[in-house]
């Protein structure tokens, strides 16, 4: 016992103190090594999930929204994970079948089951808005339209998820919500730099929202939303046109062309050759051109073509009001609208028509597009047909309205000019998800972008590794320093006889 007494007395390396030290700072190194690798380790990644269903007037889309269950509050990134068109047309044709507009849903609800993992079902908030389509709707029958959104109601509730209603979207939300969508996705919000307008086009309304220099919503406070988001303030200037959607926009020009209630209509925006036998009463069966059918008119007419972009121009104009304004600017129909502002993303119809038609390269000035857009316009019937066999007749006759409309809405309308004209963007798409109002709506409902800027960590994540590789260090170098002037001792150690 003696000698191992004097053995520890003469080795340092055996006393409480040392011992102590060395300990603490093995552990030390250890849990920090630990944690290190730990952080840098990617867990596996759990998602939380949305599903919003788009009535449109022409058709209804579903999209279903993820984001990291972790970051749930105010900082996790809102992606498109699935969307899913509707089969048929939109739930306001369903009028005299209520009941039809419900079931037209079961298919895409189907796959939006498979799609949201099953332990998220009950959770996974579930949303129907109705935009312009059903506006007409309930203005033209308020009944017919209360009994399509109980059929709706009644078919979404079947399904395993948290219904959280179907309701009609006003026209100023349908604008701020797409304008929301479009810089979310952007990563202009969270950024705080100059926003993107939006410019949407639907089958029965047409949006565009922007931030002007200097707006304060004071001159026409109807078209005005204001905006704080992620610490920044937005004075969105926003104006919904009921109507003006392509669909109703094409009845608009018929209805201008059918006044004297002819047996034969010679039509400009059509092509060629182009023929077919209409009923009058097709033409005037909404509410955007019921007032405007002449008396006396025959059952059907003639629908001819002639294939002129120019004189379809000028067909387009007359659906137009530009000769009232009592505000210090206006768009059409004596709606104010400040001086366009920034550069635009246009989605929706629009995108879809001006891609077909080959116009969707930025590089391309608007005098190239009417170029192209007037020879398209003079290609016969009989030609088109050849070229794209694939495409339903219906919605191939029409493209030369529809892109010659975009153009007379776009420079006529919101006046963009031949400069301004490269400012818009023809869009479907934003890292993967579809540019429209559905992403703004759940972003807005479940409260995912916060007022305020989220408090930020005090060390990103590069300097927070660096920050401990340099702590090990130096600890490692401490305990080295400490326990080095024991090493030769402790290497000639007594041998315990």
């Amino acid at each position: 016992m003696s000698a191992q007494r004097e053995m520890k007395e003469r080795n340092p390396w055996l006393s409480p103190a040392t011992i102590i030290i060395t300990v603490i700072g093995a552990i030390a190194i250890v849990a920090l090594v630990t944690v290190a690798v730990l952080q840098n380790k990617p867990a596996p990644q759990k998602y939380k999930y949305g599903i919003v269903l788009d009535a449109g007037s022409s058709h209804t889309a579903l999209y279903i929204y993820q984001w990291p269950a972790e970051k749930d509050n105010n900082t996790g990134r809102v992606t498109q994970k699935h969307s899913c068109k509707v089969k048929g047309k939109g739930i306001s044709s369903y009028a005299d079948t209520p009941e039809k507009a419900g079931q037209s849903l079961t298919e895409c609800m189907r796959e939006a089951e498979k799609q949201v993992p099953i332990k998220r079902h009950n959770e996974t908030p579930l949303y129907l808005g109705a935009t312009a389509g059903m506006r007409l709707l309930n203005i033209e029958n308020s009944q017919a339209s209360d009994k399509v959104f109980a059929a709706v109601a009644q078919a979404l509730q079947r399904f395993p998820f948290s219904y959280q209603g179907a309701r009609l979207l006003t026209g100023q939300e349908e604008g701020s919500f797409g304008w929301v969508t479009v810089n979310y996705l952007d990563d202009r919000l969270k950024q705080g730099i100059e926003t993107t307008g939006a410019l949407d086009l639907g089958g029965a309304s047409t949006q565009i929202s922007f931030v002007p220099d200097g707006y304060d919503g004071s001159e026409s406070p109807d078209n005005s939303v204001t905006f704080r988001l992620y610490g920044n303030d937005y004075n969105l200037y926003t104006h919904s046109f009921l109507c003006y959607g392509k669909d109703q926009a094409l009845r608009l020009a018929l209805a201008h062309q059918t006044q004297s209630g002819q047996a034969t209509i010679s039509d400009p925006c059509f092509h060629t050759d182009f023929s077919e036998t209409k009923n009058y009463t097709d033409v005037f069966d909404s509410p955007c051109v019921s007032e405007r059918k002449p008396e006396g008119t025959p059952t059907n007419f003639t629908h001819r073509g002639e294939g002129n972009f120019q004189q379809c121009q000028e067909v387009v104009k007359h659906i137009f009001n530009f000769t009232s304004c009592k505000y210090s600017q206006c768009s059409f129909n004596g709606v104010f609208q400040p001086p366009l502002q920034g550069t635009f993303g246009a989605f929706s119809a629009y995108y879809f028509v001006m891609n077909f038609l080959n116009l969707t390269d930025e590089s391309l000035s608007l005098e190239t597009v009417k170029e192209k857009l007037a020879a398209y316009c003079a290609t016969s019937w009989e030609q088109i047909k050849q070229q794209y066999p694939k495409v339903p007749l219906k919605y191939l006759a029409e493209y030369c309205f529809s892109g010659t409309y975009i153009l007379t809405l776009l420079t006529e309308g919101y006046n963009f000019t031949s400069d301004t004209y490269s400012e818009i963007k023809f869009i479907k798409k934003i890292k993967g998800s579809d540019a429209g109002w559905t992403l703004g709506y759940m972003l807005n409902l479940t409260n995912m972008i916060p007022a305020e800027a989220p408090d930020s960590p005090l060390l990103p994540y590069p300097s927070y590794v660096a920050v401990i590789t340099i702590i090990v260090i130096a600890l490692a170098i401490l305990l080295i320093l400490v326990l080095r002037p024991i090493w030769p001792r402790c290497s000639k150690q007594p041998q315990i006889v």
